[in-house]
């Protein structure tokens, strides 16, 4: 039998046209004993480093000999011409498959692909011959299947051109180009044999170009998916692809033959052209082993000239002082041995590399110093120490121009481009240098954060520094780091996304043809939470659904056939790459161009504004690009930095204050009684109701309090809260196990809380190292038992020598072992912690510049802008609508405190617009009224639509005038009256430029007031009406409610609120009500042909669905005319013995029906103190301010000196209803109503 290697193979990086697993098409390989196989996935390589890592990874475990060869290609698309036009609307690329031999064929490979991408995309990444020319050494090219341009040409009869197209590649690739020949003979049904027919037209004519050009023959299968029984899975992925029916005659068909077929196979098939599978093997003899991998490739950071050059320091230092000086500690100590030395210097680059990095180093110090200077002041010998060493592992690990460009772009953002950096995130907050540096700005040296969790000396690996940039600066700061580094050095990480457990249902079902509905209710089987095994939640796969969910085995086990196949299908094509995306927050910053070393591609992402933008990207996603040497980048965006940012705008704009957010008390007393009280709504990190409750008993009292809280509030560490508040409180005693460990456990009450305090305890209690401290956290966090045992017992051993009892280094250690995987990192629990207090101090201290800011930065999630309006409310701060006479852009504050509705919030009114308004009122002051207002603001700005936009949002009710029906009333001309303001506002501007042009000065004034158009009264427009314009423009009721009349009712009459209805968890047999008005019925067919409707209801809180089948659809359906009111009562009910608990209509009303049966009796609870004139008052003047809907009143009063309470009832009736409700709730009083 003839050897054979697979030189053309797409697996599913071949987006949905590929289905193999790289994994699997290695091992299959393997097995079958060929030498290696290529990848040659449809123009790109994404797929190329997984391969070359599993490649590698299994040769570790085989002889040297027997190592198996990963051959890196890629099946391009070739234009016709010129890769940077298009012949014709199909010059979409010939297919070529192109194969790197070597290092050399690697790097002008990926410099193709990338040029295909970025400079050649028309439908597909095209290349041309140019470029194929001018990268061809250490290529390897082969003519392709029936989509290359050789086999095209023949089919079309065009034999001299194709043989000259041959001679072409055989005079640029000589014995590197190969003619491929393919033969896909199948009788399989659902296939066709075109295919198999052109080949057998096409093959013979290849054969003799080959034979006449003296070109070497290579057959290949075009494998798609692993094993023939893959190839139904992957005909259903076709249809995925092409959107089409998987019944639809004319659709697209492979020949399913397409299966990576085994030695004996392709024996079988190519059994007359023994040397097409024998030339294979020479292909693979020609490619050379070689990695892809890459030590740390350092960007190039341009240092000020007057500090020196890296010429100088070649001409000074010499390679012995750099080699003693990257070989020894800190202090000048030998620590390595002369091999281990010399391997040091190997690692890092040599002499040629150990000169720049020295240079950087000296400069790195140089910053350090000078921030420390700035930062502490006195330079103790203790952080002398600190900073010493940590300059030193910088230097020697090679990453001072890491650290060098990191906070030259934060620099710039903070003092160049007016960008709000956070604090630092993760591990580097624990790097006093980059404190000095202002890289990070919480000090680590105060709150016990350590460097060498951050840059381990014993774990060399590259620093990570996460940056979180202000949303809209963040794209700022990366336009800086592309300029300064320049586009070719600088790229976005690509991401893969897979068809996870849902859309694998979804997209079979949809080709399939199961119906929409049968489509859903398999999906929505998908547990939230999946069976736990061995105490572990399982994954939720298909497989696992399949094997442990109850309801999935019923399906698989009864269902309908259909169902069955659906479902088999989804788990075979579960997890393929179905597309790719831009890394959130990765980039990579390069010191040379990075298609030198990694390939790249183009993405599409929105920006902050919402725009798309065409990004480079590398082909490589981000778990694996750092081993290519890449230097990749956090920079992250994050909405509280914009929210404390525009608090800071509204701040300065309401009281002309400029707050230093950076320097503000740790200790104002204002935000810790806002924590105490777990007013937290609208803050960073601790605003969820849980957590609001912890505060409440917690009673923080320092910002340790509030790190331990945000490191605590997580599963797992979250059980021992409860011990913590009792600790802070007193309830509790604090002990330690040792008293020496007081001094690293005092903050949090002596309990274990931070990985840090685990790490410092170690060397307290047992002297590890930094290095060995660290490595006892990864192990202990990771459950690495071999290193945990080796640790335990030099634990033990240095613990002993201290003198400690073994039995009590032993529950040290136990309670470690628990705890370790739990524990938080200190460095980042601090830095949030940090940004949290800011958002806390704001609010405390400027609530309603706070609270628009918050507003502002939530304005496109209606849900969020509701929850954080009645926020304002129970903080006494109105929201009120739109006035051009006080809004800006976002949410701003008036001079009363209020918070006003941002003009940029309402449709059809621009930025532009907006600046307009906001400029003419700075210069003019005022609108005095609606022809002031056309008057002044530029006519460029103002349109009909504009000014009618305006009106319905309510933002020129300030100008009584005039009321928002009016603005569309006509006149006798037909004409409306925001018509004639808009003219008559443009004659008024061109009137006034003309007197100012004019030699003798006309006096404006004459001619401001004849032209202003009559307002005339329009008809007045149906609450509803105006309510409904006005969430039609701004997302939302703003000056009422439709459901205002029925506030008591929904508030006090209804057993639950939409927003607890779609958040609870059915209950069976309870009963509850619920009350709203209809959004929306929507009458659909159930497969038995009879009538269901799924109902939408909108209360104050959300809205919800509900299904009406069935009787329930007869009897209530006439209740689903959109803007009806109604009450809705049910219970939870199961349908069949076995079946789920799902919420039963019993009934629907109108809401008008039960007005009146709602509040029977109010009871105040006051505490004796409480008890004075302004509240008496208060109450005294709503007895007499409506008759209607008055209950009896009662008093709780409630005394602390004796601990009693008495109940006291009042003779009068008292108007319950929504004037008194808020009248209690604004004076903070509590209250019952029954």
């Amino acid at each position: 039998m003839n050897p054979f290697v697979h030189l053309h193979v797409h697996t599913q990086y071949s987006l949905l046209d590929g289905q193999a697993a790289i994994k699997d098409l290695v091992d299959k390989a393997i097995a079958d004993g060929m030498p290696g196989i290529a990848i040659t996935d449809h123009g790109n390589m994404f797929g190329i480093k997984e391969f070359t890592n599993y490649v590698k990874k299994v040769n570790s475990k085989r002889e040297k000999d027997q190592q198996f060869k990963a051959i890196v290609g890629c099946e391009m698309y070739v234009a016709l011409e010129s890769l940077h036009k298009q012949v014709d609307k199909k010059d979409t690329g010939r297919h070529l498959i192109v194969l790197a031999k070597n290092l050399t064929g690697y790097k002008n490979l990926i410099k193709i692909v990338s040029q295909a991408w970025t400079e050649g995309f028309y439908m597909h990444p095209r290349t041309d011959l140019e470029a194929l020319k001018a990268h061809h050494e250490g290529l390897i090219v082969c003519s392709a299947c029936l989509g290359g341009q050789l086999p095209r040409l023949i089919q079309a009869g065009r034999i001299k051109e194709a043989e000259d197209h041959a001679r072409w590649f055989k005079e640029v690739f000589g014995d590197d180009y190969y003619i491929e020949l393919q033969r896909h003979k199948t009788d399989k049904p659902g296939t066709t044999n075109t295919v198999y027919e052109i080949q057998q037209q096409v093959n013979p004519v290849l054969i003799d170009i080959a034979r006449k050009l003296d070109i070497k023959i290579v057959a290949t299968n075009d494998v798609h998916f692993t094993n023939e029984e893959d190839a139904e899975a992957h005909d259903r992925l076709i249809c995925i692809s092409t959107n089409s029916n998987l019944t639809d005659p004319n659709r697209m068909h492979y020949t399913k033959q397409e299966w990576m077929k085994s030695t004996a196979e392709m024996n079988e098939i190519f059994a007359d052209i023994p040397e097409a599978l024998t030339n294979t093997l020479e292909v693979v003899g020609k490619v050379e082993n070689y990695s892809i991998d890459h030590p740390p490739i350092m960007p190039f950071f341009e240092i000020p000239a007057d500090f020196g050059t890296e010429e100088e320091y070649r001409s000074r230092i010499t390679e012995q002082e750099l080699f003693d000086e990257f070989t020894r500690d800190e202090n000048g100590n030998v620590v390595l041995s002369p091999e281990d030395a010399r391997k040091k210097i190997d690692k890092l680059g040599g002499y040629e590399k150990l000169y720049r990095i020295k240079f950087e180093a000296d400069y790195l110090a140089k910053l350090a110093w000078e921030g420390a200077k700035k930062r502490y002041g006195e330079i103790t010998p203790e952080l002398k120490e600190r900073i010493v060493f940590e300059l030193h592992i910088m230097k020697t690990m090679g990453f001072p121009g890491y650290f060098l460009i990191v906070q030259d772009f934060i620099r710039a953002a903070r003092e160049e481009l007016g960008v709000s950096v956070g604090p630092g995130r993760g591990s580097a907050a624990g790097s006093c240098v980059a404190y000095c540096l202002g890289i990070t700005q919480i000090d680590p040296i105060k709150y016990d954060l350590l460097f060498e969790r951050f840059l381990n000396p014993d774990r060399i690996s590259l620093p990570d520094i996460d940056i979180d940039f202000d949303d809209d600066g963040r794209e700022e700061v990366l336009r800086y780091v592309t300029r300064k580094y320049g586009e070719e050095k600088v790229a976005h990480i690509i991401t893969y996304g897979t068809m996870a457990a849902k859309l694998a249902i979804k997209d079979v079902a949809r080709i399939e043809q199961l119906p929409l509905s049968e489509s859903n209710r398999l999906t929505s089987l998908i547990p939230a939470h999946m069976p736990e095994v061995n105490g572990k939640e399982l994954k939720p796969t298909l497989k696992n659904c399949y094997e442990h969910v109850p309801e999935f085995k019923h399906e698989l086990a009864v269902g309908q056939p259909l169902v069955k196949e659906v479902l088999e299908f989804a788990r075979r094509l579960e997890g393929n790459v179905r597309n790719t995306g831009v890394h959130a927050c990765g980039v990579i910053i390069c010191r040379d161009d990075i298609t030198d070393w990694v390939p790249v591609s183009t993405a599409v992402d929105k920006g902050a504004n919402g725009e798309k933008n065409k990004l480079i990207v590398t082909q490589y996603e981000g778990s694996v690009i750092e081993d290519t040497g890449l230097i990749k980048m956090d920079f992250l965006g994050l909405k509280t930095l914009s929210i404390i940012k525009e608090a800071l705008h509204n701040i300065k704009l309401t009281t002309g204050e400029d707050v230093d957010i950076d320097n503000i008390s740790l200790e104002d007393p204002k935000t810790y009684q806002l924590y105490c009280e777990g007013r937290t709504v609208g803050t960073f990190q601790f605003e969820s109701a849980n957590m609001q409750k912890y505060l409440r008993e917690l009673q923080p009292s320092t910002f340790e309090d509030l790190i331990a809280m945000n490191a605590l509030y997580r599963p797992g560490p979250m059980d021992n809260i409860p011990d913590f508040i009792a600790r802070k409180q007193g309830r509790k005693p604090i002990t330690y196990d040792i008293p020496e460990m007081e001094v690293y456990l005092k903050d949090t009450y002596g309990i274990t809380v931070y990985q840090e305090q685990v790490m410092l305890l170690s060397r307290l209690l047992a002297n590890f190292t930094r290095g060995q401290s660290d490595t006892l956290r990864k192990a202990m966090g990771k459950k690495l038992i071999d290193k945990m045992n080796a640790l335990k017992e030099l634990f033990f051993e240095g613990g002993q020598k201290n003198g400690h009892p073994k039995e009590i280094l032993e529950k040290v250690w136990t309670e470690w072992e628990k705890f370790a995987q739990y524990a938080f990192n200190k460095s980042h629990a601090t830095c949030y912690s940090w940004v949290a207090f800011q958002t806390a101090w704001l609010k405390a201290n400027y609530p309603a510049e706070y609270m628009a800011a918050v507003l502002t930065r939530n304005l496109n999630d209606i849900k969020k802008l509701t929850v954080f309006m009645d926020e304002c409310k129970k903080m006494h701060i109105k929201v009120m609508g739109p006035d051009v006479n006080e809004s800006y852009q976002g949410f701003g504050v008036t001079r009363q405190g209020n918070i006003r509705f941002g003009m940029g919030a309402i449709k059809g009114v621009g930025e532009n617009v907006v600046k307009g308004i906001v400029d003419a009122r700075s210069q003019g002051g005022p609108f005095e009224s609606i022809y002031d207002f056309v008057e002044r603001v530029p006519s460029g700005c103002l349109n009909r639509r504009v000014l009618e936009s305006l009106a319905m949002a309510g933002a020129l009710d300030c100008f009584g005038e005039a009321k928002r029906e009016d603005y569309f009333g006509q006149n006798a001309r037909g004409e409306t009256l925001s018509e004639t303001l808009i003219r008559y506002g443009q004659a008024f501007q061109n009137d006034r430029h003309n007197a100012a042009m004019s030699l003798f000065g006309d006096d404006e004034a004459a001619s401001s007031t004849a032209g202003r158009p009559q307002i005339s009264p329009a008809i007045e427009w149906p609450a509803a009406t105006r309510l409904e314009k006005e969430r039609d423009l701004v997302g939302m009721y703003l000056s009422a409610h439709p459901l205002d009349p029925y506030y008591m009712q929904l508030n006090y009459g209804c057993s639950m609120s939409m927003k607890t209805y779609n958040e609870a968890v059915p209950v069976e047999g309870s009963e509850v009500t619920m009350g709203g008005m209809v959004i929306s019925l929507e009458e659909r067919v159930s497969r038995k042909g009879g009538k269901f409707g799924i109902l939408k209801v909108e209360d104050y809180s959300g809205s919800a669905e509900f299904r009406l089948f069935g009787q329930t659809f007869i009897n209530f359906h006439n209740y689903g005319v959109p803007g009806t009111p109604i009450l809705i009562r049910g219970k939870y009910e199961r349908r069949f013995r076995d079946g789920d608990v799902f919420f039963n209509i019993l009934q629907i009303s109108l809401l008008s029906e039960s007005k009146n049966d709602v509040a029977n009796k109010i009871t105040i609870n006051l505490c004796r103190n409480d008890l004075n004139g302004p509240i008496c008052e208060l109450l005294h003047q709503h007895l007499g301010s409506s008759d209607e809907n008055c209950g009896a009143l009662a008093f709780n009063i409630y005394d602390p000196e004796i601990n009693r309470s008495i109940m006291l009832t009042s003779r009068h009736k008292i108007p319950i209803n929504r004037a008194l409700v808020e009248m209690l709730q604004s004076e903070d009083i509590q209250f019952k109503i029954n």
